[in-house]
């Protein structure tokens, strides 16, 4: 069935009106923006839910296999808008809504982001999702349904505060509560020995309730779910304790239950925030795989076909329990023997390594980990004893090891599968963090490059471009990428530039018109926008942006009639709460935008933006408006990168080091349609184990030791001027990501930028290629990899 062609106008505005009346209680003339948010949500999520339980009715009519996707964050962004677009309804619903005087657009800005993720781990999970319903693959997302996600962020006096997120404080449309769908989830107690067996006695449980998202893919043909847990208390009060006055330990349970989902991502610089990262990992894992037998038991009466029917997927490391707890649920509670239960666990689950990073590849104190979960504990150990044991390696290659528990190592061991997320990236996981382990199991490890939604991130985002795309290569490029390279031999072709320049400047129009109303910063939106948008972190070096930026507005006020290419520069993203230099780079930026913004030497050419609360809704204003971005990344360090792949689908041109899914864009576009500048990751390696590197660089940077010198001298913070005494130390003393060595090299590269953008020709024909070569990173392609690399599963479409 393709729903785009079966919309029936007055039956939508039926539907519209009816839930305005009966589920919001509204007149027309008494209804607000939210209601009418809420009144079209609920009329779109009837028109999904006939596809979506076609596909379950097809699911077991078939007994395809089911694929589940394990991950700590969804982030979903505005699901209106996955909804219109898939559904095709979007000219039907402006046109009923204008009827009275209601704007699509401001339906669609009163829905809040979902608060589930923070950024390119868990918007690639949201792509997946929307590509294995595209490809109809029969999927399962499982998630956490947070009440406050990461946080909200606000700046007071350019520093990063953060607030709850507060997405949950209205209704949300999208889901079903689903109270049948519980499972107990325990903590904590010991473990002992009977009849021969390890029986847990947990001293501490909460309960996990569904609810679910139906997730539509392209054309309403088929239609997956998202499953989020919610933690609930097994007991609501102990009325004997509230009834003798101990009110607190009263509410206990509950208070345990609902800390569990309430954040993503709790700080764990103390064991308190670390046994409740601990904790919210194997609630996800505990209620997901216990809902996945249920689910096959329904269905078949052998756990022995498990593999054949269940591939489970580990994004990142924060579902590694699931091997551990695989096992567990079949020998203490399915009474299956050991070893055909750790074969069976094994060959159902993969995992994704999305960092090369040490610090990322999450480790728990045996004492935290026996402690919690006590009989997983134990089964780590086996598990590590016994490939130790296979692989005569015990010094070299272990989960346990130094008393922690090594959950990427327990990822890696327990998968059939390990895929990296860029070519690059593979390489690097079989040379360095895995290194010893794909000796022993050397046909493990897979890529898979990642990909992104071109639903939401060209047809969506960016109409007007979509609309060109359309009249030039055809429809049916939405579901099939590929076709976009037809534009390729017309990149020359000047009518075909001026309609593709002409809806780039629509979008900065109307991105600078955003920024006025949000910001009050005037921008000309004739200057180029230069964006780069991510999770604050060193290794990303918003810094070395900032650094060349600080020299820029220092070139142009010494000399400002020397033809200076006009330049906005866009920042976004938050930093880790605890993460002190993130921080200090974002208020050091915030900082350099107060001067320069309020410079009039320079104000004509150069201005920076730093919108507070990057968040999905954000990249859909910024991405489509960008003329370059910023994929900067010390080589080496960034798995893959996604927001790189949403650039250049949007025809902004990138400048970028040979790192992550850079190398691949750069393949497909062309060198000479890409800026590239900075150390390989062999180069980058080497020069991070020489001494003195930052300062040997220094000493050959003029340029850099100026702008070192402008800051440490207090020019941004003319009341306090030690505030970033700390970030030049970093740069001089330290530079772990090699911002100075690659300084010089990235000024040079800015340069050819600029000299590109003054030939407007070029330039579009430029952007055009970049569109054109995007095809490569649709999530359809990726998800197609992972069905015949990874999960062989097959589409029931």
């Amino acid at each position: 069935m393709n729903m785009q062609t079966t919309v029936v106008p007055e039956q939508l505005r039926q539907k519209i009106l009816d839930h305005l009346t009966y589920a919001q209680g509204k007149d027309i003339s008494h209804a607000s923006i939210y209601d009418w948010r809420m009144a079209v949500s609920l009329s779109l999520r009837d028109m999904i839910v006939d596809p979506w339980f076609n596909a379950t009715r097809q699911i077991y009519e078939k007994h395809g296999k089911r694929v589940y996707y394990l991950s700590m964050e969804f982030l979903i962004g505005r699901l209106i808008e996955d909804a219109v677009t898939n559904l095709g309804v979007g000219d039907a619903l402006s046109a009923i809504l204008a009827d009275y005087d209601i704007k699509l657009n401001d339906v669609i800005e009163n829905e809040p982001d979902a608060a589930l993720g923070n950024g390119g781990l868990g918007r690639l999970a949201a792509c997946f999702l929307e590509s294995m319903s595209t490809l109809g693959c029969p999927a399962y997302g499982y998630g956490i349904r947070y009440d406050f996600g990461l946080f909200a962020q606000r700046f007071e006096g350019g520093r990063q505060v953060e607030m709850p997120e507060d997405w949950l404080m209205h209704p949300n449309p999208w889901e079903f509560v689903r109270p049948e769908s519980q499972y107990t989830i325990p903590f904590k107690g010991h473990v002992s020995i009977e009849n021969g067996k390890s029986v847990w006695h947990a001293s501490e449980a909460v309960l996990a309730r569904a609810y679910d998202m139906p997730i539509i893919g392209w054309n309403a043909e088929w239609a997956n779910t998202l499953r989020l847990w919610g933690a609930l208390p097994t007991k609501l009060l102990d009325l004997d304790r509230f009834n003798s006055g101990d009110y607190t330990a009263a509410a206990a349970p509950e208070a345990l239950a609902r800390t569990l989902s309430r954040v993503l991502y709790p700080e764990d610089t103390t064991e308190n925030g670390k046994e409740l990262r601990l904790k919210q990992e194997f609630f996800l894992t505990s209620a997901a795989l216990q809902d996945i037998i249920r689910r096959f038991l329904s269905e078949f009466s052998d756990l022995a076909l498990l593999p054949e029917k269940v591939a489970i997927q580990m994004n990142d490391t924060h579902p590694a329990l699931a091997g551990p707890e695989l096992i567990r649920l079949l020998v203490d509670e399915h009474d299956m023997e050991w070893e055909t239960a750790k074969d069976i666990a094994t060959r159902c689950l993969s995992y994704t390594n999305h960092t090369l990073l040490p610090e990322a590849l999450e480790r728990w104190s045996t004492w935290l980990m026996g402690r919690v979960l006590p009989r997983h504990m134990e089964i780590i150990q086996r598990i590590d004893a016994e490939h130790k044991a296979e692989s005569q390696r015990p010094d070299t290659v272990g989960i346990v090891m130094n008393d922690e528990v090594r959950m990427g190592e327990l990822a890696f061991i327990m998968a059939h599968r390990v895929n990296g997320v860029s070519a690059l990236h593979t390489d690097l996981m079989r040379e360095t963090v895995f290194a010893d382990l794909n000796k022993l199991h050397p046909n493990r490890i897979v890529n898979e490059t990642n990909g992104v939604t071109p639903r939401r991130w060209l047809k969506y985002t960016n109409p007007s471009l979509s609309t060109v795309i359309t009249d030039v290569v055809g429809s049916g490029w939405e579901a099939d990428l590929d076709k976009l390279a037809d534009l390729a031999p017309l990149a020359g072709n000047t009518g075909l530039q001026k309609r593709v320049m002409a809806s780039k400047q629509e979008n900065k129009e109307r991105l600078a018109e955003w920024v006025k109303g949000h910001m009050g910063i005037e921008i000309d939106p004739t200057a180029m926008f230069d964006v780069q948008v991510k999770r604050i972190h060193e290794y990303k070096r918003q810094h070395l942006n900032l650094f060349e930026t600080i020299y820029r507005w220092n070139e142009i006020r010494k000399n400002p009639t020397a033809g200076w290419t006009p330049r906005v520069k866009f920042f976004g993203g938050k930093a880790a709460p605890g993460y002190f230099m993130a921080k200090q780079i974002i208020r050091l930026i915030n900082d350099v935008a107060e001067v320069i913004n309020n410079d009039p030497v320079t104000k004509d050419f150069l201005k920076v933006v730093y919108p507070p609360n990057y968040n999905v809704s954000m990249a859909e204003k910024l991405i489509p408006a960008a003329d370059l971005s910023e994929q900067i990344s010390t080589a080496g360090k960034e798995a893959s990168g996604t927001g790189n792949m949403k650039f250049t689908m949007n025809g902004a041109l990138t400048i970028g080091t040979l790192d992550g899914a850079n190398v691949e864009i750069r393949e497909h576009v062309g060198a000479e349609n890409f800026f590239l500048f900075g150390m390989t990751a062999q180069e980058a390696g080497e020069c991070a184990r020489t001494p003195d590197h930052a300062r040997n660089a220094i000493g050959k940077s003029q340029a850099l030791r100026d702008v070192l010198q402008i800051i440490a001298e207090g020019t941004f913070n003319r009341a306090e001027p030690s505030r970033y005494y700390d970030i030049v130390d970093n740069i001089w003393n330290h530079d772990p990501f090699l911002v100075a060595s690659d300084f010089e090299d990235y000024l040079a590269a800015q340069a050819d930028v600029d000299a590109a953008y003054r030939d407007r020709s070029r330039w579009a024909e430029m952007a055009i290629l970049n569109i054109a070569s995007s095809g490569f990173f649709s999530s359809d392609r990726t998800i197609r990899g992972y069905m015949a690399d990874v999960w062989d599963a097959k589409s029931l479409l």
